[in-house]
């Protein structure tokens, strides 16, 4: 699978810039194969519709800072091709795929490419354009002809610009993966197909590799995928004992849930960073070499086309970075150290031979090493209940339970999953500087009377049934509107409030509108759909209890916000708004909701807090301009309370105040290095003794 620089020299000498710089990319059954060198790789995903191609350098950049070495996203069909053949693809704004694509390859990073072009994510349809149901003879995903004339024309219309644009790694670009198809073998395909299932998946497969065979080919959850097709591992956990088909299929993770999506009615989901970085470390530990968190950042549905109609606006699931773009701590701190970590040992993981030694109670010991190689040893414990202390070429390490601990050099502990030493940051949401601004919004509305029906119907049409909405709207809308055989408008309380007009906040934190007090409805900022509002819909008010990260993770595991409502906070993208000038909020009402408590805020770090022993450095930082106010508490020890709320416990240090005043006050980050001479009045403490602070951003 490699291509010959030296070859394509000779036989393209003009092209000299292009090959200097391109890619050869192959694999083999331990690694993905990048100019010769076997590769460790961390990659995240990023949907490039559920941001704004304003936010895209940023959210790049931060996921580089993390210890990234990839963006991964999905091709979202319905988006590109919402009518069918058309003349001019949509390929504009926050579709703009190419545009994407380069942002990752002046970052620096490699793309995987995941066409599908069935995506599922949450998407409506998963991603297949409703105009295909309205084709005669239409079977979607399976060996149907009219579904393979449609799907080959889509992925070769995406492979084709991405070629034009010099885009795959071997032109020079930064995709070094591609994907066919989508979760294809989660079910029974025996069940769902028949025999059409198997042979569709071989057609998938050679018409892939048809269209790019120097760049390679996966299929997720994918058990039979065909050869050269590499199919590969989903989920919170289990990859760890994920085995590809082929011998010589490398171990890839493609999608490590670093969250889970909210339903309206459900509480927020969240995923301890200590489980998600138990499951990477094992990964690892397991032979796995490529990893890629679902979602790095998940941000937001845009628009009423995405989400589906079950899944709130955001899609914030949980991710390194929020909704809004902000680092997310200690999820992000904490995986930014965990892939530093690895990196160290990346010879050894892809070169070296592997032993184990299982200890019992689920203590193992792996080694890898070879001739020239620095050996990297992974020591887990995989009890859930029990910690435990291993002892290893005469050396005493404490595991905590569910937790892996790293050795580069095999000698010295560097990162432990469970060891969190990165800062927890506590997100506010401030309004702006010129107070309540909900007091001076001025509302117009009227009653919403529709006289225009679906697009491509006219202004009227009779028909003596209920319609389907799919086919009927051609998912251009979510109302269709019914008059009486007598000509009289059945009277919905639908309502659009025409609008109102704001000034933008100040600054450069991330703008959210708080919709609490409306019913259903959509709404937009300057034309911009911010996607639909529910406020009404409260989550259930069962199921918020003391989140333990020990033990395999489920989705409704870890859960805040009980008996809240689904969503209250719309992002509103900097880009949407106009400064110095009006803006306009304009909300369609369909349950007749109350707009006199909306309001306008900003989202940053409010309090920080961090823990660091002696010898180790402390740090600390705020976002968004924000810098640290104030020292609000330091200890040695287990202060009582949590971040945000400590209460006593442990040694107050007074001179370790001092110091952190002196370093930190009025800057937007610091470092300090934890040392004896800090506390003093604590010296009687034993040691291992941990310092921990809290402060205020503003």
């Amino acid at each position: 699978m490699e291509i010959s620089k030296y070859c394509l020299l000779l036989l393209v000498a003009s092209s000299l810039y292009y090959i200097v710089c391109s890619t050869t990319v192959s694999h083999d059954g331990r690694a993905l194969v990048i100019d010769g060198q076997r590769r460790v790789i961390f990659s995240g995903s990023i949907h490039y519709p559920r941001s704004t191609p304003e936010m895209w350098p940023d959210l790049i950049r931060k996921s580089k800072e993390g210890g990234l070495d990839a963006i991964e996203t999905y091709v979202f069909w319905n988006g590109h091709e919402p009518r069918r053949r058309e003349v001019v693809y949509n390929f504009e704004g926050n579709y703009d795929l190419i545009r994407f694509l380069k942002e990752v390859q002046n970052a620096g990073l490699y793309a995987i490419l995941r066409i599908g072009p069935y995506v599922c994510a949450e998407w409506n349809y998963g991603g297949l354009p409703v105009w295909l149901y309205k084709i005669p003879g239409m079977q979607t995903r399976t060996d149907n002809q009219p579904w393979k004339d449609e799907m080959q024309n889509f992925t070769t219309l995406i492979v084709d610009k991405v070629k034009e644009e010099r885009l795959l790694a071997t032109q020079g670009g930064p995709i070094i993966l591609l994907q066919i198809e989508n979760e294809y073998g989660n079910g029974d395909i025996e069940i769902h197909y028949g025999e059409a299932g198997p042979r569709y998946i071989n057609w998938c497969a050679n018409m892939a590799e048809s269209l790019v065979s120097d760049v390679p080919w996966i299929m997720c959850q994918q058990s039979d995928a065909p050869q050269p097709m590499i199919n590969t591992c989903n989920g919170f956990s289990g990859c760890d004992a994920f085995t590809p088909n082929n011998g010589n299929s490398p171990k890839i993770w493609t999608e490590n849930w670093t969250g889970w999506f909210k339903n309206w009615g459900s509480p927020d989901p969240h995923r301890p960073v200590e489980e998600v970085a138990f499951q990477v470390a094992r990964f690892f530990q397991s032979n796995g070499t490529i990893q890629n968190y679902y979602m790095y950042h998940g941000g937001t549905n845009f628009g009423r086309t995405s989400g589906g109609p079950y899944i709130v606006t955001s899609y914030d699931y949980d991710a390194p970075l929020d909704e809004y773009g902000n680092i997310r701590q200690p999820k992000w701190g904490h995986l930014k150290e965990l892939h530093a970590s690895v990196k160290l040992m990346e010879k050894a993981l892809t070169y070296g031979e592997v032993v184990e030694d299982h200890l019992g109670n689920g203590l193992t010991i792996t080694k890898f090493s070879g001739d020239g190689i620095v050996p990297g040893c992974f020591l887990s414990n995989q009890n859930s209940t029990v910690d435990a202390t291993i002892s290893f070429q005469g050396t005493k390490y404490f595991l905590p339970a569910w937790s892996v601990s790293i050795l580069p050099d095999c000698k010295k502990e560097v990162y432990n999953t469970a060891k969190v030493k990165t800062q927890t940051s506590i997100m506010v949401k401030k309004k702006d500087n010129a107070g309540d601004q909900s007091k001076d919004l001025r509302w117009s509305w009227k009653p919403e009377r529709l006289h225009d029906s679906a697009k491509g119907f006219g202004n009227s049409f009779t028909v003596n049934k209920l319609l389907e909405q799919k086919t009927t709207t051609v998912d251009a809308s979510d109302y269709l509107w019914y008059t009486t055989n007598k000509g009289e408008e059945l009277m919905l309380p639908l309502h659009l409030l025409l609008k109102t007009t704001f000034e933008a906040p100040l600054g450069s934190e991330p703008v959210v509108v708080d919709l609490l007090g409306l019913g259903k409805g959509e709404a937009w900022v300057n034309g911009n759909s911010l996607g639909r509002f529910w406020p009404n819909i409260t989550a259930n008010p069962d199921g918020c209890k003391q989140c333990d990260y020990r033990g395999n993770f489920q989705a409704n595991k870890c859960q805040t916000a009980c008996g809240e409502a689904s969503q209250r906070w719309y992002h509103v993208p900097r880009s949407f708004l106009k400064r110095g000038e009006p803006n306009t909020l304009t909300l369609f009402e369909e349950a007749g909701g109350d707009p006199n408590q909306v309001n306008f805020q900003t989202v940053t770090v409010g309090t920080a807090c961090t823990s660091a022993g002696e010898g180790d450095v402390l740090s600390l930082s705020c976002q968004g301009g924000r810098t640290i106010s104030s020292v609000d508490f330091a200890t040695f020890g287990e202060p009582d309370g949590t971040c945000g709320a400590y209460v006593s416990g442990g040694c107050g240090s007074d001179e370790a105040v001092v110091i952190l005043k002196n370093a930190c006050l009025g800057r937007d980050s610091c470092s300090i290095k934890i040392s004896d001479k800090i506390g003093t009045s604590c010296a009687k403490l034993a040691s291992p003794r941990k310092l921990v602070v809290q402060v205020t951003c503003s």
